[in-house]
């Protein structure tokens, strides 16, 4: 299939957009639509679902994967996306296991093998969603910082939050059958295994399996959250005793005060919210 392309050329790690447009063309795509300012992406994933595209690359970062999820998550007629990753983190393009170089990325897109995904309807999603401290990182988390901080943008935001660091009194409820409250600083809702570059949060989310996980991090003293952030850079977070983890289909969110949730990277806003699982709703192009 001919892909309609949808390329942002200030993705983090581009650096040489005219050098990545000829690249490109070895997909000989229908279209390329070059993003300008946040939504455009929504909006040509959007027409493109309209228009009965049967397949679309979005060559960009986290946000604009993110961007172009939305754009044909409603659509009656979805196309398969695929992903030509140029961002700072790149995490979703991480649990399917994409190659990083341009070039064998475009080999994977040619090929045009397909795995059938969930999403999660939120905001619609494929990877992961935090909100509590996390929120607050991501807030601080300018493009600039992106740019000049690379894969470390997650730290240097993390720095800046500290001092904005508090518990939120939190309830959840997990398939309307399980009820948890507690102090909690962050709140993660995974579909996919990696946020900020690498991490592995959900290390063993699967994105096909229906289900969501739940990481959620308890109130601790400092120290304890520091040796939790080195164990989570491990991903032996699940060991500790700060980590609560569980599995769901649906899960709705309340605190005090209302905790800013990110989505793919992207501020979007605050608790209650709910998140539910739409199985294998789109197909995305993978490794074979």
């Amino acid at each position: 299939m001919k892909p309609y392309i949808i390329f942002n050329p200030i993705a983090g790690s581009v650096n040489d957009a005219q050098r990545i447009l000829a690249a490109l063309k070895r997909l000989r795509p229908i279209a390329v639509s070059i993003t300008k300012k946040t939504g455009d992406a929504a909006k040509s994933g959007r027409q493109a679902a309209s228009d009965g595209r049967p397949y679309i690359v979005a060559a960009g970062g986290d946000g604009t994967l993110n961007e172009v999820v939305n754009g044909i998550a409603r659509a009656r007629h979805r196309p398969v996306i695929g992903i030509l990753p140029l961002g700072t983190g790149n995490d979703f393009a991480r649990t399917l296991g994409l190659p990083f170089s341009l070039d064998e990325n475009i080999d994977v897109l040619r090929a045009g093998k397909t795995r059938a995904v969930d999403v999660v309807r939120a905001r619609y999603f494929v990877n992961v969603s935090a909100g509590g401290f996390s929120g607050i990182v991501r807030n601080k988390i300018t493009r600039q910082i992106k740019r000049s901080w690379g894969p470390l943008a997650y730290i240097r935001g993390a720095a800046a939050a500290l001092p904005k660091l508090h518990a939120y009194k939190t309830r959840i409820v997990l398939d309307e059958r399980e009820e948890l409250s507690t102090a909690l600083y962050n709140v993660v809702i995974a579909n996919g295994r990696f946020v900020a570059g690498g991490l592995p949060i959900a290390p063993d989310a699967d994105p096909a399996d229906g289900l969501l996980d739940v990481i959620l991090i308890s109130k601790r003293s400092a120290p304890e959250m520091a040796l939790l952030a080195a164990e989570i850079i491990l991903g032996k977070h699940f060991s500790s005793n700060a980590v609560i983890f569980r599995r769901a289909k649906k899960i709705v969110v309340r605190s005090r005060p209302g905790m800013w949730f990110n989505v793919d990277g992207e501020l979007v806003g605050r608790a209650p919210a709910v998140f539910q699982i739409l199985p294998r709703a789109l197909s995305f192009v993978v490794k074979r």
